[in-house]
């Protein structure tokens, strides 16, 4: 079993010179796994973010962050990551908790555009995706966002750092917090049904 427990990583110093260093990284990470299963509570997860949302996401962060303005790099950057979803022998097993849906973190037709691309990403074989209703039995709090990169490496995203966490005993607990999640999600044409309500709901 391995003893090591893994890095903290702190923003400071690490956005210096914005966030496109940030998503390269990431896009190293994910090209090379197999297998990728997360779980994003708040947010739509980077893999199904269309343009405009992203660039909403990283100016709300860069403004919080204080540091320089890389948006469009970002963006473009998170979007070359998602070219992952069409590769053969991927996975993806993505959770969300409804209320990701609903989060307007940008103007009404930002979002619609958002939801019609995560009811498009449905129909990829790469891709499983349950939703976790708001009228879900929880066998957890909803806690905090988290990616599984190939049962190896967890990381963890917070205001202040990324956690990396590759001790076997943090992969175990993160993968349990996951499948009890993922127990009281729903799939297939029942999380299209989420979409569409939260789709609906906004005048465009």
């Amino acid at each position: 079993m391995s003893t090591d427990t893994g890095r903290t990583r702190p923003w400071q110093g690490r956005l210096d010179a914005g966030h496109r260093p940030v998503q390269d990284e990431w896009n190293s990470l994910v090209l090379n796994a197999s297998t990728v299963r997360s779980w994003e509570p708040g947010i739509v997860p980077g893999l199904f973010q269309t343009a405009d949302y992203a660039r909403c996401v990283f100016d709300g962060l860069g403004e919080l962050r204080d540091i320089p303005k890389d948006t469009n790099d970002a963006v473009s950057a998170r979007l070359k990551r998602q070219e992952w979803l069409g590769l053969p022998g991927k996975k993806l097993h993505q959770l969300i908790w409804e209320g990701a849906l609903h989060a307007r973190l940008g103007p009404p037709a930002v979002m619609a555009a958002q939801l019609d691309r995560i009811l498009a990403v449905l129909d990829l074989d790469t891709v499983s995706l349950g939703v976790v209703p708001f009228s879900a039995g929880l066998r957890l709090l909803v806690g905090s966002s988290f990616t599984m990169v190939d049962e190896r490496l967890v990381v963890v995203e917070d205001w202040h750092a990324e956690h990396w966490l590759d001790d076997a005993d943090a992969v175990a607990l993160h993968r349990k917090v996951w499948d009890a999640h993922a127990r009281s999600a729903v799939h297939g044409d029942d999380a299209r049904q989420l979409i569409v309500r939260a789709r609906s709901g906004l005048t465009v």
